[in-house]
């Protein structure tokens, strides 16, 4: 789904303008992107929880020519979804 298109379904079951649900979506992007960016794990109740993970430096073998390289450290995002909404979506 594309972001005008959430934004437009969300303004309508909340009825509200897409402005308003626009901010409100930067918003919580922003908070979960410094949160995470401190390495810090958020969870939103009967929804799941974003959890950043450390990734170390290590080296990989181009299989084209050969040569060894070296690739740095990250931080990588991942999500786990609740038991209330996984069963909501099976059933």
């Amino acid at each position: 789904m594309e972001n005008k298109k959430l934004v437009a379904l969300v303004a309508d079951k909340l009825g509200r303008s897409t402005e308003d649900v626009s901010k409100l979506l930067d918003a919580f992007t922003d908070v979960v992107a410094t949160r995470c960016g401190e390495l810090d794990s958020i969870a939103i109740p009967s929804f799941g929880t974003f959890e950043p993970k450390k990734k170390n430096e290590r080296v990989v073998v181009n299989p084209g020519n050969g040569k060894r390289m070296l690739v740095p450290p990250k931080v990588v995002m991942t999500f786990k979804i609740s038991n209330v909404l996984k069963s909501k979506l099976k059933g």
